[in-house]
Order: C-alpha cells, then structure tokens, then sequence
C-alpha cells in the first residue's frame, strides 16, 4: 500500500463531462441541504465549497465562454442572494425588537426601579435599632420582639402550611409576609411585598431565616442601580438597532447588476440554443406497419 496518494480529475472541453459535471454538482447541493441539524427554514448558503468545486470542474469542461461566464454569474448571484437573506434576516430581527422586545424591555426596568425605589425608601424608614438590629415582627397578629422568637414561631408556622400557594402571614418593617411551599426545590419560601415582591428561600435554621430576610432587603439599592443600569444599556441598544434598521444591503447594485447579466446570457443561450439546433434532414425510415389480420370466417 502506498502510504500517500494523489487523486486528479481529467475533463475534455465541449464534451458530455460538462453535463455529468452538471449532476454531480446538484446532487451536491442537495446533499448540503439535506445533511444538517439545523430547521428547515433556509438560513444558510445553498452553494457549499464541495458544490462550488464541481461548478468550476463543469466550467473547464465547457467550451462556449458565455458558457463559462454564466456559471461564474450563477456562483457569485448565488452567494449574494445569501448575503441578502442574511441581511434581511437580520433586518427584520432588528425591526421586531425595535418595535417590541426593546420597548417591552425598557417598560419592565420601568416597572422594577419604581418598585426598588419604593421598597428601598420603605426599608430605610424602618431600620433595625438595638443591638440585635431586629424590629419587631408580627406573625399571626402577635408581634414578637426577640429575634429567637420570631425565628421559632415562622418554622413554626411554616410546618403547619404545607401549601403551595402564597398566604399573607404577618409583616415586617413595613412589608407584608407571605409564605408558600416551593414543591419544585422542596422548599419554604416568603415574599416580602412592598410595592413589587421580593422572595427569599426559607431554611431549617431559625435565626438564619432572619439573616436571609434583612439580607433580601439590605440589597434592594444595589438592585436599583442595576435596574438603571439595565434599562440604560437597553435604551442604547434600542438607539444602535434603529441606526442600523437604516443601512441598506451593502451589495445590492453589485446583485442587481449581475442579476440583469445573467438573465441576459440566460435569454441569449437559450435563444442560441434554438437557432442551432441541427436537424436531422435525412428521412427517417418509414416504420413498417404489421399487416392487419382478419380473420376470415366460413360459413
């Protein structure tokens, strides 16, 4: 066996190999096409390389230059009906999100830095004070005053709701308390409400369910400023999409020039096709018709 070897292709201009040439190249297409994971939804190009090599192969083997030209035409049309497609694809993706998702977007960072806005000031008007830095708690109607227990009396009250819809169970500086029972993660969880709702997943530790709720609150400023930051950065985006929403594609005359160029050639060589076509001018023998057989019948 040798360990390297060299393959080389051979064609003779204005013979049949441009026709097989021919074949070859559109079954190689299709199998491009049809060999994908992705949707069927063309996105992509529908001349690959291994397509494009048969093309040029099938150009060689033809003798006729407007021939060559037209093939050379039907590559390069064909890769920038790609660009186009892309483009439009592209193109509308961006007026989609112009119109809806930025828009949509900007409202609900809206929304949100109204709610932190509102929450953050609530819980700045009531601060922990003393040295446990732990304002009363009401659970149930009972306002308990010692952290330990306010911790005991919310497991308390969790066990006895395994439910998992959310139940409004007391409030705490300033926010009102629901707990529900998470069956996804196995979990208790409280939304503090204020003007939006801010959750926190309950543990088994009771003064470690404090810790999580001041926690949850203490980081409602530095969600604000990330809320701004957000809608910000979308607002800007929003400006970019509508800037490029403007740009036309970057090769349509050269598209629209060699379109118009190979349809002429398209016309011409179909019209040359006609006018030499060659005709066979020596008569065609005469089929020899079979007798008709009747059948004679005696009477």
């Amino acid at each position: 066996m040798f360990p390297e070897v060299e393959v080389y292709r051979y064609v003779t201009e204005q013979t049949f190999d441009a026709y097989l040439y021919q074949l070859v190249e559109s079954k190689q297409k299709f199998i491009s096409q049809i060999m994908t994971s992705k949707s069927p939804v063309r996105s992509a190009e529908d001349v690959d390389e291994v397509a494009l090599f048969f093309a040029e192969v099938k150009m060689l083997a033809t003798g006729d230059a407007r021939f060559k030209e037209k093939m050379d035409l039907d590559i390069q049309v064909s890769k920038l009906r790609v660009l186009k497609q892309s483009y439009l694809s592209e193109h509308y993706d961006l007026e989609d999100r112009v119109l809806k998702y930025y828009p949509q977007t900007i409202k609900e960072y809206e929304e949100r830095i109204a709610g932190y806005e509102n929450d953050a000031a609530l819980a700045e008007q009531h601060k922990p004070q003393g040295e446990d830095k732990f304002c009363p708690m009401t659970l149930k109607g009972v306002t308990y005053t010692e952290k330990a227990d306010a911790g005991e009396m919310l497991l308390a009250i969790c066990k006895d709701y395994p439910m998992s819809a959310p139940t409004e169970i007391g409030s705490y500086r300033g926010f009102r308390m629901e707990i529900y029972y998470d069956t996804v993660n196995a979990h208790y969880c409280m939304n503090l409400c204020g003007k939006a709702k801010h959750k926190v997943d309950l543990g088994a530790d009771a003064l470690g369910n404090l810790t999580r709720i001041e926690n949850e609150l203490s980081k409602l400023p530095v969600r604000l400023e990330a809320a701004k930051t957000k809608k910000a950065e979308t607002i800007a985006q929003l400006e970019t999409a509508k800037e490029e929403i403007k740009k036309p594609f970057a090769f349509e005359d050269e598209l629209k020039e060699k379109t118009e160029r190979l349809n002429a050639l398209n016309i011409e060589l179909n019209l040359n096709e006609k006018d030499t076509s060659v005709m066979d001018t020596e008569p065609e023998q005469a089929e020899e018709q079979p007798e008709r057989k009747c059948a004679s019948r005696e009477r």
